[in-house]
């Protein structure tokens, strides 16, 4: 265990380290990682801290998907491209708004969607390549889906 200062901010150290250098690619890599810096944890915990540390899947130059802090990934702009080109489709049913992106992605175009709230979007819910965007009103999802697409330009 780390001897000195509160343990799970020399932990929080470490992890903010790990993503920065954008090494890590797996919870379970981060735990390996954080055990190996003598901080014993579980998966769910790399998991809290990593949600505490708002930090985002990317996709590295080669085109792996890794962990990193929201702020080290870039507003618009990644290692491998531009946001834009990580969507592949944008669909809706008059009163949803699916986008699917590539494997991985989904968090990281969300933050953005979530930040910039483009079109008046009341927010969305990620997964791994598919994210939900609630609308601000449904007679107007043509106009939000296009205010979407050009906030990634």
């Amino acid at each position: 265990m780390a001897s000195s200062g509160n343990p799970s901010q020399t932990r929080f150290a470490i992890l903010r380290k790990l993503l920065a250098e954008g090494l890590a690619s797996t919870q379970d890599e981060i735990r390996e990682a954080l055990e190996a810096a003598g901080h014993e944890v579980t998966q769910s915990t790399v998991s809290r801290d990593l949600r505490k540390l708002e930090a985002v899947k990317a996709i590295d130059s080669k085109g792996r998907t890794i962990y990193r802090l929201a702020e080290d990934s870039g507003a618009v702009i990644t290692a491998n491209g531009s946001l834009l080109d990580m969507i592949l489709s944008v669909v809706h049913n008059e009163t949803m708004i699916v986008m699917h992106t590539t494997p991985g992605s989904a968090s990281l175009v969300a933050r953005h969607l979530d930040h910039v709230r483009p079109g008046g979007i009341l927010g969305t819910i990620a997964g791994d390549d598919t994210i939900f965007i609630a609308p601000p009103k449904s007679s107007t999802i043509k106009k939000t889906i296009q205010d979407i697409t050009e906030s990634f330009h």
